[in-house]
This record gives C-alpha cells, structure tokens and sequence, in this order.
C-alpha cells in the first residue's frame, strides 16, 4: 500500500504493513487497532464485535479502532506541519466539475456531444463524455491551476455524496497521474451516516482541516471548518435541479471566467488562511487551528458594517436564526432589528418600506439580499451599488 511519509510530505495514506510492524514490535499483548473482515491485523484473532471507523477507500475491508486512528492522526500532523502542509476536502459535483445524465441534455445542448474531449488524454481536457456511465462531465474552469497550486500547500482529498465508480471516474480525468489524490478518494459508500459527509473518515486532525464545498447541510458537524463554494451550473439539468428558470451556461454557450471565477478567487483565500496558519513558526504549530484562522480572515470582510434587515425574513421568524443574519455575522457585521444613526446599511427586496425610505434619506446603502450572499462567496466587500434596491416614490 506504499509508504506512509510520501515524497510530497502525505502521511494519510495509510500503510497496514506499518501498523503491524510498529504495533507488533511494541506491544506483547495484542491491543487490536484494527482488522480485515474480523481478524485482527496484527494477531489475525478473529474479533466478536466491531469498533472503530471503515476506511474502504484506502484498502477494501479495513476497519482502524479509535485509539489507532488517534496515533495516525497525530504522526500524520506532525508530518504535515513539517511540510508546511494543511487537509482540504474538496467536493466533486458544483465544486470542483458539473456532470449530467445525456437523457437529461436538451436540443440546444446538443452540440456538446461534438466538442468532447479525448478520455485517451485527459490533461488538457475539459468537457468528456463517459458513454459507459451515459453521462458527460464539465470541468470548472481553473480547475487544473487550481489543483496543481492547492497541492503544494494541502494535502487533498475528493469527497463525494456519488458512488465509488463515479467518484474514481471523475479522479481519474482530474489527476490522471496521481499526484494530488493518491487514494484519499472517498464517496458516500464509505460515510458513515446517510446523506451527510464526515471527517471521522479522514486520517487528519479536525483542527488542521478545510473543506470545500456547495452544500452546507452536508457538513452539519464541521461547519468551522467549511468553505462554502457557489454552485457551477454549467448544464441545463443543474439548474433545473435547483430550481433555476433560467439558461444554463451550455445553453448560452457561455462560460466561468478562468480569472476571476469561483476556483480563482478561492484559491486566493488558500493562500492567506495558508500564511496565515504558518506565519509565525516560532509559535507551537501543534496548537495552532485552521478553523480559527479562517474564522478569524472571514470577520474582516464586513467588520465596519452595521446592518439592518427590511421584510427580508418571514413574519414572525426569529431574525437571529435566519442564514442571512448568520453569514453577514460570520463576515464580521453587526446586525440588529433597530434603526439608529450607527447603521451603515439595509438590506431588502422591496424600497418601499419604512426602513428602505429611512435609509434613502439618510443616506445609508440600500442594498439587495444578495450582496451578502455575493460578499461571502467573493471573499471581499463588493460595491454597493451593483446590488442596489430602487425606491419607489409615493409608496
């Protein structure tokens, strides 16, 4: 199964031979960290009941108990830290590529089929047809600067809510040789919870892990350690499985931008949350959490903002509870239900009500819902009057 310290630093990559060689020279009774099936991997005794956590990605079959997932965690950061490394989990679908079923393609998606790439040579590719899964698959645009960029700060891992077979598909067209994955390949077929995605599966201390994904909800206990990206809808199924009435990206014969889109400006963000993570090395490493870090970075994008929300959220809702007053809260904002002359803007739909007159006469931004939403997928305050709300007179 290869070497535990890899050349590029990777220590998750876990080696049964190293466990057996390392435990069995250790201990004179047989603690049992883990087994294939039920035998023990290291005294081949067969076990009554099973404990600990499946890692089926790495090698079919193999269960580690918590105290050895424990040991591998802290060689494993210790190692990291060495390389001047952190994790990050990146998810597949709307994140990292867009994939749709080729019955679900409409007419004017039709001309895709002609512009496929070569699966022979995937390396320059961007759009592949993958007939044995009657699918084709859109990569985002920067993804493969993206990649090779991210891969010499972190250590990464896919993480899908897909099968294995489409989960290894897909790492095949994104690193076809190998180098930024290696196995750390995980699907919903190796979670342990239905419908939602864990780190209890990955060999990385909580505290030195990111996440990239679109989904929220599917990280409800990691929330500190999420990036929530915006969705790639490049196809049209996509955006009707969101619910958008609109044309797709393939229907416009449109695109991302390579520089300034999602994958781009997320990398950026790396890039600090990464110096900042290593900036003073006189510091304990060991001690240091990313999730502080990106907390920490988060609450400088609105930190001078005061904000006020107008009929934003339904009557009776309490507005502390609502995901807009949360993330404008994660990005450094203050928010209240009260009008005073310390408010910088108000946030609605309609410039009609008592609150969106008040701000156009004294001079406050008024501004639409998504200039929130848009600001914590940027990672930068964004001018105020691309999401500005029109007064109504005589309302």
């Amino acid at each position: 199964m290869g070497s535990t310290e890899e050349p590029d630093g990777s220590t998750s990559q876990v080696s049964v031979t190293e466990v057996l060689e390392e435990e069995s020279t250790k201990q004179n009774t047989c603690t049992h960290p883990g087994s294939f099936g039920d035998m023990c991997i290291i005294c081949g005794q067969r076990l009554e009941q099973e404990s600990g956590v499946t890692f089926g990605y790495i090698h079919k079959g193999l269960r580690l108990n918590n105290d050895e997932i424990v040991r591998l965690r802290s060689k494993d950061m210790k190692n990291l830290l060495r390389h001047k490394k952190l994790h990050l989990v990146l998810d597949l679908d709307h994140t990292l590529l867009n994939s749709t079923q080729l019955v679900h393609m409409t007419p004017e998606e039709e001309y895709l089929k002609s512009q496929t790439d070569s699966l022979q040579d995937v390396s320059n590719g961007s759009l592949f047809m993958l007939e044995n899964m009657h699918m084709m698959t859109k990569l985002r645009p920067f993804v493969r600067t993206f990649l090779k960029e991210a891969s010499e700060m972190y250590e990464m891992h896919i993480y899908t809510m897909g099968d294995r077979a489409y989960a290894l598909a897909m790492a095949n067209i994104l690193d076809p040789k190998r180098e930024y994955f290696g196995e750390r390949v995980i699907s919903r077929d190796d979670g342990t919870q239905k419908h939602q995605k864990g780190l209890d599966v990955v060999l990385g201390q909580e505290s030195a892990v990111l996440i990239l994904d679109d989904t929220e909800n599917a990280w409800t206990k990691h929330k500190e350690n999420l990036i929530l990206m915006e969705r790639y809808h490049f196809f049209r199924s996509s955006c009707h499985q969101f619910g958008f009435n609109c044309k797709s990206l393939s229907e416009l014969k449109s695109d991302e931008s390579e520089t300034e889109g999602a994958l781009a400006t997320v990398l950026k963000v790396l890039k600090q949350i990464h110096n900042n993570f290593f900036d003073n090395t006189s510091d304990n490493l060991m001690g240091r959490d990313v999730r502080q870090v990106l907390k920490t970075l988060r609450q400088e994008i609105l930190k001078d903002c005061k904000i006020v929300f107008s009929r934003v959220f339904p009557t009776k809702f309490q507005a502390e509870n609502h995901q807009l007053w949360k993330m404008a809260e994660q990005l450094g904002a203050t928010c209240s239900t009260e009008l005073d002359p310390s408010v910088t803007h108000v946030v609605a739909t309609d410039a009609g009500t008592e609150k969106s007159r008040w701000a156009a006469k004294e001079k406050k931004f008024l501004v639409h819902p998504r200039w929130i939403e848009a600001t914590n997928y940027l990672w930068q305050k964004l001018p105020e009057e691309n999401f500005s709300v029109s007064v109504v007179k005589n309302q």
